[in-house]
């Protein structure tokens, strides 16, 4: 079969895994990005002289990441190094309200059990228990496959396993799920928190995300320089397998003929003829034309209320004090409910849940000399970005707030703090046409996940990838809609590539096509 050009529209984690592999496999690759890096979401931004992580900062499915490097001809070891987390997280509801998880689950038992009693620790074993089920039903059938519709993932995991099916528990919220599980609130509030890891409210998201549990049970990982530094690592890969990056370039136009990809068009004016496209971008802003008319038809639009969260992001440089602090921290609200309650009123919420990543904790490096450390602090909030300006009063009071919520729990920050503020605006002009939804569509409702773009699109030779994409939000899920993309690409120009004509009885006989499905 012949190389194919391939031109990929963003250098994000998904891009960059299709870059890698179909490179490797000696197809013509050229990654474009509008930054002058690559990472996409995985981004770093420079404050008070230090470059601090401003995208995903929870590493998880390591094997996923293995599978893939083998695959480009590379091994993971050889271009990252990290350790498994001895702590996955730290939970706070207040001074003296503490509660820890760990990659023992022995360990995190025990501590739920010193928590609040033997009952809860049961617990615990049963919800791990059930939430590692649904992963092992989902896995191989749904998260690392083509996106299907009920019907064919009914048909995977075998007509006859009802009972299986049943398990998958869609129709149930996870917050009643949870209730059922865990008779202290802190622990339906704090297992609930996982539907915000894919942007969403753990009082709409179906019980089956209680999957994301048992991912972060098989191992949190902490990379040395970030997850940038993976993503980083991606882009060497895919460069010593030949595929060319052109940054601080954007594009303006898929340039559509004859109902198939030809090229695209940058914003300079220049445009690099190729066979294929695959989109490493919100399938959003394809819709909204930000890649041209013609290739709007390509994919649905997302309507406004199915957007997942967005946040206030504060990237700072400070001291801290009064809270023993780990790499991944989360500081609970009093009123779970409220706070959904006010984004869901389109306002960031007035009495917030704060995750704090330290990102010199557990790490190779250290703080500075006068003791300040790099943190990510994230209060989520709605995806409104391109409806709503927020003032500099609103600003500082979402700021007052998330400083309230962390002292209600112990942790002081230094006052002035060096940092950078992101907020919906931010994120729509990094990530146009999605409000600044960070994880692309919500997963509320049983369908939500058969409603995300699938790799194929409506125009022959233009695919998609990246966490707006199935299978979903997160580094890893990021990554396999990447591989997903770039296997899809292959199969489908296999099944078009010219063979020769065979003789058979009766006459002659050449391959069909094989038709594009809508995504």
């Amino acid at each position: 079969m012949p190389e194919t050009r391939v031109a990929i529209i963003g250098a994000g984690i998904g891009g960059l895994v299709s870059a890698a592999l179909l490179a490797a496999c000696g197809h013509a690759v050229t990654v474009i990005e509008k930054e002058k890096t690559p990472g996409g979401k995985v981004r770093r931004v420079p404050v008070d002289g230090v470059e601090i992580d401003g995208g995903p900062t929870v590493f998880t499915l390591r094997d996923v990441f293995e599978e893939i490097f083998d695959s480009a001809g590379a091994n993971l070891d050889d271009h990252v190094t990290m350790h498994r987390a001895d702590i996955l997280a730290r939970h706070a509801w207040s001074p003296d309200e503490r509660l820890d998880l760990f990659a023992d689950p022995a360990e995190s038992e025990a501590a739920i059990g010193d928590f609040a009693g033997a009952r809860a620790a049961r617990s615990f074993r049963s919800f791990s228990a059930e939430a590692k089920r649904i992963f092992d039903l989902l896995d191989e059938n749904f998260l690392r496959a083509s996106k299907t519709w009920p019907p064919g993932l009914m048909q995977r995991i075998g007509l006859w396993r009802i009972g299986a099916l049943i398990a998958l528990r869609p129709y149930e919220s996870l917050w009643q799920v949870l209730g059922e599980h865990f008779h202290d609130p802190r622990l339906q509030q704090l297992f609930g928190r996982y539907s915000t890891y894919c942007g969403s409210s753990p009082f709409q998201t179906p019980a089956t995300l209680m999957l994301i549990a048992h991912v972060e049970q098989q191992g949190v990982w902490l990379i040395e320089g970030g997850i940038s530094a993976l993503s980083q690592a991606l882009a060497n890969v895919a460069e010593k397998n030949g595929a060319l990056f052109r940054y601080a370039a954007g594009v303006n136009e898929i340039v559509i003929e004859n109902g198939k990809t030809a090229g695209v068009k940058l914003a300079d004016g220049e445009i690099i003829p190729v066979d294929t496209v695959i989109a490493n971008a919100d399938p959003a802003a394809i819709a909204d034309g930000r890649f041209g008319e013609t290739s709007r038809k390509a994919v649905r639009a997302t309507p406004h209320r199915r957007r997942s969260l967005s946040a206030f992001t504060w990237l700072a440089h400070a001291q801290t004090s009064g809270f023993p602090l780990v790499r991944h921290n989360v500081f609970f609200s009093p009123d779970y409910t409220q706070e959904f309650r006010d984004i869901g009123r389109g306002g960031p919420p007035r009495d917030p849940s704060v995750y704090v990543c330290a990102q010199n904790r557990d790490a190779s490096e250290d703080a500075t000399a006068d003791g300040r450390e790099r943190l990510q602090i994230i209060v989520n909030a709605p995806a409104n970005g391109d409806s709503h300006d927020y003032t500099e009063m609103e600003r500082e009071r979402c700021s007052m707030h998330m400083i309230e919520s962390l002292a209600r729990c112990g942790l002081e920050l230094e006052q002035p703090m060096p940092h950078h503020l992101a907020t919906p605006n931010e994120f729509e002009t990094l990530f146009p046409s999605t409000g600044g939804a960070l994880y692309g569509q919500a997963s509320h409702g049983w369908a939500a996940s058969f409603l995300r773009q699938s790799a194929r699109t409506r125009i022959h030779g233009l695919y998609c990838a990246g966490g707006s994409t199935h299978p979903g939000a997160g580094v890893p899920m990021a990554a396999l809609s990447g591989r997903l993309a770039a296997e899809t690409l292959m199969q489908d120009r296999a099944s078009t590539a010219p063979s020769p004509l065979k003789a058979m009885a009766g006459g002659m006989s050449m391959p069909s096509a094989t038709t594009a499905s809508t995504g």
